[in-house]
């Protein structure tokens, strides 16, 4: 009896000091001022929890972002599911709530941050540990009934709950690679008009859409609690995805570390996922001619000895987007390495060069072959 009252009290002591569960919330109409009251995750200042039904997920390539970690999740209503296509991302339904929260291992002092490529420790597909992380911000892409909204959230410094920030937010941080080695930035989160920056991919219609969760770039396998799985037969086991052809009828997207992974498929989803959602036949970029998907011909539109069209003062005195075997004449891999605000690539969401991308795009160029008049 008196071992059953010690279990009960210990039960009620851990859940006590747990973050309180939530319930998943579709808001259709207005904008929360807390991350909390859309119940996709809690946080008590030392570990945030997902809700139930709140599946995380992971792209094989991320889009690069500062070296911030990120952790992306989909929520759907019950009895309602995303479809299945092909080269696009999935057709989510009105309800859908995805969230990417992005973080830092901590630095010794407040305004230091640590670079790293592998995932940060404290990790877990169902939340994070935060003693040793940073919390920076949660947007929000929600699917309402005139379409895709998107929500900046920034954490406040206690990291229990986030606070809308639809103008947006500046902080001054120090990126550590090594003891040696410091670089001072401003991490950026976009203001709500920002985000369409990204997410209108299509330069027509203006219309806000998810860009990570497509098919290739989720057929991975991912470290669930139950065990490594599929994510995209995860989201079918749990309902979320009406089917899907199967692992070996998808494509997969390279990821960026994958050594056995053949350098050209690297390179292009490298640029896929941080360079088409603007470079594409009816992109925001369009007028540039350049197309960086990755089903894009292995031609003038993908740089291949083009001349610039709209580059201004970006061009770095070089002239062709790409010099087959050249990257030091090449203009992609220029505005990739340098950090003028006017000319930098991409436009947002890069306050530091990507060391380990210049570098893949560098061995790519130079495998190529050809040379241009």
């Amino acid at each position: 009896m008196k071992i059953r009252l010690l279990l009960g009290a210990l039960t009620l002591l851990v859940a006590a000091c747990s973050p309180p569960q939530m319930a998943p919330t579709f808001i259709s109409e207005g904008n929360p001022a807390l991350l909390s009251e859309w119940g996709m995750m809690q946080s008590d200042g030392s570990r945030l929890t997902l809700s139930d039904g709140v599946m995380a997920f992971d792209l094989n390539t991320p889009l690069f972002t500062d070296y911030a970690h990120k952790q992306r999740t989909i929520w759907i209503p019950d009895g309602l599911q995303a479809e299945y296509r092909e080269g696009e991302v999935l057709d989510f339904p009105v309800g859908t709530v995805i969230t990417k929260t992005f973080y830092y291992p901590r630095g010794e002092n407040s305004d230091e941050v640590v670079r790293t490529n592998q995932r940060a420790d404290g990790w877990r597909s169902d939340g994070l540990v935060l003693t040793d992380l940073r919390l920076m911000e949660t947007r929000i892409l929600v699917h309402r009934e005139d379409g895709w909204t998107a929500l900046p959230y920034v954490w406040n410094a206690e990291q229990t709950d986030a606070h809308l920030s639809r103008a947006g937010h500046i902080q001054r941080l120090t990126l550590l690679s090594d003891r040696q080695n410091s670089q001072d930035f401003a991490y950026v989160v976009p203001n709500a008009n920002q985000c369409a920056g990204c997410h209108a991919v299509n330069n027509t219609t203006r219309e806000l859409l998810p860009i990570g969760p497509a098919a290739r770039h989720l057929n991975r396998v991912y470290e669930y609690p139950e065990g490594p799985a599929n994510q995209l037969q995860t989201l079918v086991d749990a309902g979320y995805l009406d089917t899907w052809p199967g692992g070996d009828q998808t494509p997969r997207a390279a990821a960026l570390f994958d050594a056995m992974a053949p350098l050209n498929e690297r390179a292009r989803s490298y640029l896929d996922i941080n360079c088409a959602h603007c470079h594409n036949p009816v992109g925001p970029a369009d007028t540039s001619g350049l197309h960086l998907n990755f089903n894009a011909p292995l031609n003038a539109n993908l740089g291949l000895c083009k001349l610039p069209i709209a580059a201004g003062g970006g061009t770095g005195g070089r002239h062709h987007t790409i010099v087959p075997g050249q990257p030091n004449l090449s203009i992609l891999l220029y505005r990739m390495e340098i950090m003028d605000p006017a000319s930098l690539m991409p436009e947002l969401g890069r306050s530091t060069v990507h060391d380990e991308g210049v570098a893949l795009i560098s061995e790519w160029i130079s495998s190529l072959e050809g040379t241009c008049a």
